[in-house]
């Protein structure tokens, strides 16, 4: 702690350190610079001596600051994830960060956060903090304690469900997260003038100079260098984030390990498992490829599971995820490490008949809701580009003069709106898996085209159901079905499904909730 946060401290500050020099600079007194140094790591010295934590027999508490001194406690049930993280200078130094995670949202200053650990007792408290989803009786923290420099035992049941391969790094780019990465980076610089120095070069004012084909080469020569820098940094982010992702699950917890310059190792209680999200933005459905997300009580909306990867992972991970705990294989981790080498080139395979109950519930086919619900698609995508082509045609008739040439405007728009409504329609069903003797009912539903997503919930984990109806909806006889639930998005959304199927799939979904109506 004595150097992680003095270091981390300074990284923070530096837009105070810069300051601090440059008013030193001015006044002619360098000592601004150097006060304000020592200030930074004098603050950033006293955690040493003003952090404590205890792990007892029902709380576990954390206790920090020097003028504003905080204690956090949590207990020990209320736990339901745990967080480790190590940045390169952590990895150096051989200590970690552990989060502990209770399903509340929490502000930065709030978290349950133990910074600069000793890496050898991490995988010891990890398995102490999570004691009670094993269902076992726990021990004292005097028994506890003592032991914690104690090597993890390994579950003999763990099984890779998940595996990381090198080769999809092709799908970053076909995700925003380039683009989240080089907007900040260019407004930062357009704020500083960079626009100015830009324009006013000598290159910008003879392409201004010249003809029409050189200003076109220009702006194409923009797009492509613009698509490249975006598409390098989605590939540099996917890379250092997922290196060697590995997903296991040992029946009561989910274990999640990545990074390559900061690892992170993320411990899910199954207990809270809900189901499973499949996010498939249309440049990743196109390419054949998806995104996987749990559904847990308590987590983040999207607790990502697998990140861009092919279809046929997608689903043998969720397949596995979603197959029922009392008829696991316990020794398949080595058949799915094989099956997880042979990934890109093995083609989808079914669930194998011993999971068969719950497996389906990853490739199960939905209903589609109708000739209405397709026709409400079309009309809202052509609706406002026919809104936008009468008005034009009233200015041409009173007289505006303008390029036949912005005809082609709503053509094209409308050309665009009508291939995205058809989409939507063709990624808009339902379905409901009744229960068996080993699984529970499943609601999955499946809706949009630019970012569709296909959630498989638990029925069991739905509390609450909406039917939900606009004025349009009525007259045309169909509602919104909305299943409530502690987890996940906490509103799962059946859109557009006729009035009549809206009660057969509550019912069916959650035999009797409906009572009489």
């Amino acid at each position: 702690m004595l150097l992680v946060h003095p270091v981390n401290e300074v990284v923070r500050f530096i837009p105070v350190l810069i300051g601090s020099v440059l008013l030193g600079t001015n006044t002619g007194n360098p000592l601004w610079g150097l006060i304000a140094l020592v200030a930074i790591v004098g603050f950033a010295l006293t955690r040493w001596f003003t952090t404590a934590y205890r792990v007892g027999t029902t709380h576990v508490e954390l206790r920090t600051g020097l003028i504003q001194r905080k204690k956090l406690s949590v207990p020990r049930s209320r736990i339901r994830s745990v967080d480790i993280e190590a940045d390169l200078l952590h990895r150096i130094l051989g200590l970690a960060v552990l989060a502990i995670g209770t399903g509340q949202h929490a502000d930065s200053g709030e978290k349950f956060k133990l910074d600069a650990l000793d890496a050898g007792v991490v995988p010891r408290l990890r398995a102490v903090l999570l004691a009670h989803t094993a269902g076992s009786p726990e021990s004292t923290v005097e028994q506890q304690v003592p032991s914690l420099r104690k090597d993890l035992p390994v579950s003999g049941n763990a099984r890779e469900i998940g595996h990381w391969r090198a080769s999809w790094v092709r799908y970053a780019p076909l995700s925003l997260t380039g683009f989240a990465i080089i907007a900040p980076i260019v407004g930062l610089a357009f704020q500083y003038g960079f626009d100015q120095i830009v324009f006013s070069s000598d290159a910008v004012h003879s392409i201004e100079d010249g003809s029409g084909v050189l200003i076109g080469v220009a702006i194409a020569v923009l797009v492509v260098a613009i698509v490249v820098i975006v598409s390098l940094a989605a590939c540099a982010r996917y890379l250092t984030t997922y290196f060697k992702l590995r997903v296991l699950d040992n029946d009561r917890t989910l274990h999640l390990r990545h990074g390559l310059f900061t690892t992170r190792q993320i411990t899910l209680d199954l207990a809270r498992f809900r189901g499973a999200t499949v996010n498939e933005p249309l440049l990743l459905r196109m390419a054949g490829a998806a995104e996987l997300e749990a559904i847990m009580t308590g987590q983040s909306p999207r607790q990502k599971i697998l990140p861009q990867a092919p279809r046929s992972a997608i689903e043998r991970t969720l397949a596995e995820l979603l197959a029922p705990r009392a008829v696991r294989r316990p020794g398949a981790t080595n058949e799915l490490s094989r099956a997880a080498d042979s990934v890109d080139r093995a083609p989808q395979q079914e669930p194998t008949a011993g999971r068969a109950p719950r497996a389906t519930v990853s490739t199960a086919a939905l209903i589609a809701h109708g000739p209405v619900a397709r026709r409400r698609r079309y009309l809202r995508a052509l609706s406002p580009i026919a809104i936008l082509a009468v008005v034009m045609l009233i200015n041409s008739l009173a007289g505006e003069d303008f390029s036949p040439w912005w005809w082609l405007l709503p053509t094209f728009t409308a050309l665009i709106a009508t291939a995205l409504a058809a989409d939507r329609y063709r990624g808009l069903g339902h379905a409901v898996l009744p229960a068996t003797d080993d699984s529970p009912a499943w609601l999955i539903t499946r809706s949009g085209s630019l970012d569709r997503d296909r959630d498989c919930l638990e029925a069991p984990g739905i509390i609450g159901w909406t039917v939900r109806q606009s004025f349009w909806q009525r007259r045309s006889g169909i509602a919104t079905v909305v299943a409530a639930t502690a987890a996940g998005k906490k509103r799962y959304l059946v859109v557009d499904i006729p009035l009549d199927q809206a009660w057969e799939l509550i019912e069916s979904a959650t035999p009797g909730r409906l009572g009489r109506r």
